[in-house]
């Protein structure tokens, strides 16, 4: 099972559509094409905010990864403590 996040826009009708513009390109075909792109803009941004956050994610739970064989090889009583600590942010 996939967790890719679910777009917020029906890419179906953005494909219609263009696909419409292109087959007859009167003012109305081109403007309801032109008016995707806002909403396609949005989107961009909103996917790229989430694969912001997920690399800060990974880097976090990375560098807790790293931290915890680092206190086990120091011999620290409890190295899974960053570990833990990280995991938890990431509770649901």
């Amino acid at each position: 099972m996939t967790n890719n996040p679910r777009p917020t826009i029906d890419t179906e009708a953005v494909r219609s559509h263009l696909q419409a513009a292109r087959r007859q390109p009167t003012p109305t075909t081109t403007r309801t094409a032109l008016a995707d792109i806002p909403v396609l803009l949005a989107e961009l941004e909103r996917l790229g905010d989430l694969l912001s956050q997920t690399r800060w994610d990974f880097a976090n739970l990375l560098a807790a990864a790293r931290a915890t064989l680092a206190a086990h090889h120091e011999g620290e009583p409890d190295p899974l403590d960053y570990l833990r600590d990280e995991v938890g942010e990431h509770s649901q």
